[in-house]
């Protein structure tokens, strides 16, 4: 069974980091105040790190992707045959 792209990008990946002494007895602090575990607290600090940095998500890259789609299209149904002549016509001759 193989995973949906939107999954793959959401499953959870183990990884190590190293704090300082304050700035886990600020999470865990923080966690306690207002629930919710460590790494939770750590991910969300990522993700507002992410976004101010305007890095797009898996959403917005595929929306620009499928936003491309057709944006070559022409009513000419014989480019493909033809190409080296229309862009003789198009440079009139010029080299490019």
């Amino acid at each position: 069974m193989s995973l949906k792209a939107s999954d793959r990008q959401n499953r959870m990946i183990r990884t190590q980091i190293q704090l300082t002494k304050r700035q886990v007895d600020g999470l865990k602090s923080l966690s306690s105040e207002n629930g919710g575990s460590m790494a939770e607290w750590i991910r969300k600090a990522i993700d507002g790190l992410i976004r101010e940095a305007g890095v797009p998500d898996w959403e917005e890259r595929k929306r620009r992707a499928l936003a491309a789609i057709g944006i070559g299209r022409s009513d000419i149904d014989d480019v493909a045959e033809n190409h080296d002549a229309y862009l003789e016509d198009a440079f009139d001759g010029r080299k490019p």
